[in-house]
């Protein structure tokens, strides 16, 4: 079994995970780092091609709509800062799976638990375009081959940084491992704060979100499922 962690997170309540159905490993046929439309993929604009003039007119709009005046000192430049911040925290649309893994994939014969735990990620609630962030815990099983640690946080961060729903978030991260590695099962569980329930609407400070994706033996056996639900409660003292 290998561990990898950033520091210890709260633990969990396992009564909040959801289960799949068996068979969504071998239905998992769309390409994970795509987002979907009515069941079809959707394909963006590369960031070299997104005109960024639109944003910057968009959020000049919004600010008059507002009643504010785009044209003091301290707005002056927030069209152009929003649509740089915008085109960062979407750059998630412009990476690919295949150029992310970069063929990291290694045989090591190796056929125990490796988990990547407390991946800070942020992103965009697709909703209200408000910010959610929190913590991921990536694992997986392999079937003799293993990809470098840091390609897990990577693959969290791709996909964290596009507009999303954390449920989708979540399965996305699963489905791509799935889809590299091949493994005997893989495990996602994603626990995150959203400033659309803090900011505004219910306004409830402290509540967070957990959602979880279990494919494979993660899903079939509940002593696997079992085995890493407790590991990522377990407090680390690395540090």
């Amino acid at each position: 079994m290998t561990i990898a962690s950033s520091k210890g997170f709260n633990s969990l309540n396992s009564n909040g995970f959801n289960d799949l159905s068996p068979n969504l490993v071998e239905c998992v046929s769309s390409r994970p780092d795509r987002n979907t439309h009515n069941g079809e993929q959707v394909h963006f604009r590369p960031a070299e091609e997104t005109n960024k003039e639109e944003i910057m007119t968009a959020v000049r709009t919004m600010l008059e709509a507002l009643g504010e005046d785009p044209d003091r000192e301290g707005l002056v430049k927030t069209p152009k800062r929003v649509a740089e911040a915008m085109a960062f925290l979407t750059d998630g649309y412009n990476q690919s799976l295949e150029t992310l893994v970069n063929d990291a994939i290694f045989d090591e014969g190796h056929n125990e638990m490796v988990l990547v735990r407390d991946i800070h990620f942020s992103s965009l609630c697709e909703h209200h375009m408000l910010p959610f962030m929190g913590k991921a815990h990536v694992a997986y099983i392999p079937n003799q081959k293993v990809v470098g640690l840091s390609k897990l946080a990577r693959i969290v961060e791709m996909y964290s940084r596009r507009l999303q729903v954390q449920e989708r978030l979540t399965r996305q991260i699963a489905e791509a491992i799935q889809e590299i590695l091949d493994p005997q099962g893989v495990a996602v569980v994603m626990e995150a704060t959203h400033m659309c329930m803090v900011m505004r609407g219910v306004q409830k400070l402290g509540s967070w979100t957990v959602t979880s994706t279990m494919l494979g033996v993660f899903q079939e056996e509940q002593k696997t499922r079992e085995e890493f639900l407790n590991l990522i409660r377990h407090q680390p003292s690395l540090f």
